[in-house]
């Protein structure tokens, strides 16, 4: 049984209430359209400044997956999501996401760093130069290839949101307009689904070979939760207008944080 008194006077510390705080905020950005871990990665790295990068990225996974979770069923039950689509693409980065977990502990994942925030640029310029983009559906990948372009799209995400991560949902958005015609809400809808098995495949791989801080975990995976519900009842609400909105917002965000880590 949990001592009520003693979750209390804990959540009531200082750092335990940036900890919750900031899983409410990445919740909610997260379930719009991606970018949570802009928020939720450095608060966990400036609460346990010596644990190892791979317990706090652990720890991130388990607590942003139930949130992304619980965004996507919410989605499910309003959003038309395309089966065809997301079947393959959920799929390959199931077991791609688990490869790219595996090949971090190989290959240091620096080689991005310096790349992603020029990639990053690249994406808000198209979004911003085309005014219509994502706003509302249009014609995308269809016929035979269709599930190969989403097996490869899922394959290639999951990858990397293993191996690095930062902006996974965002890139998941871009390409599902880009590519497959849907705009910003099914996008984002649809990207929470694979985020879900993303994020599912990682942890297979980090549960067993780190030591995530599982109280820690369990306490932000409420208030991500409480976030992921919020923010997908709003971009429901407000439309494919708003999410792309709130998409560029992000995406300018993560261009400054990764521009900082590379070269700051």
């Amino acid at each position: 049984m949990v001592d009520v008194r003693v979750f209390i006077e804990g959540l009531l510390l200082e750092p335990t209430i940036l900890l919750v705080a900031a899983a409410l905020l990445a919740g909610l950005l997260d379930a719009v359209v991606g970018g949570g871990g802009l928020i939720q990665v450095p608060a966990l790295f400036g609460v346990y400044p010596a644990a190892s990068p791979a317990t706090l990225f652990g720890t991130n996974k388990l607590a942003s997956i139930f949130g992304t979770g619980l965004a996507a069923r919410t989605y499910w039950k309003t959003v038309p999501v395309d089966l065809s689509l997301l079947l393959p693409a959920t799929g390959a980065s199931l077991v791609f996401g688990f490869a790219g977990a595996w090949a971090m502990a190989l290959v240091p994942p620096d080689i991005f760093r310096k790349v992603l925030p020029f990639i990053l640029g690249l994406v808000a310029l198209h979004v911003f130069r085309h005014k219509d983009f994502g706003v509302r559906g249009a014609q995308g990948f269809e016929g035979r290839g269709k599930a190969a372009a989403a097996a490869l799209l899922g394959a290639v995400i999951g990858f990397y949101d293993g191996f690095f991560g930062p902006g996974t949902g965002s890139f998941l958005a871009f390409f599902l307009v880009r590519v497959f015609g849907q705009d910003f809400l099914q996008a984002s809808a649809s990207a929470k689904i694979i985020n879900v098995a993303c994020n599912f495949a990682a942890l297979v791989w980090f549960v067993p070979t780190t030591t995530p801080l599982w109280q820690t975990a369990a306490l932000m995976a409420v208030f991500n939760m409480l976030g992921a519900w919020l923010g997908a009842r709003l971009a429901i609400k407000e439309g494919a207008a708003f999410v792309r909105r709130v998409f560029l917002a992000v995406v300018l965000g993560l261009i400054a944080k990764t521009a900082w880590d590379a070269f700051g």
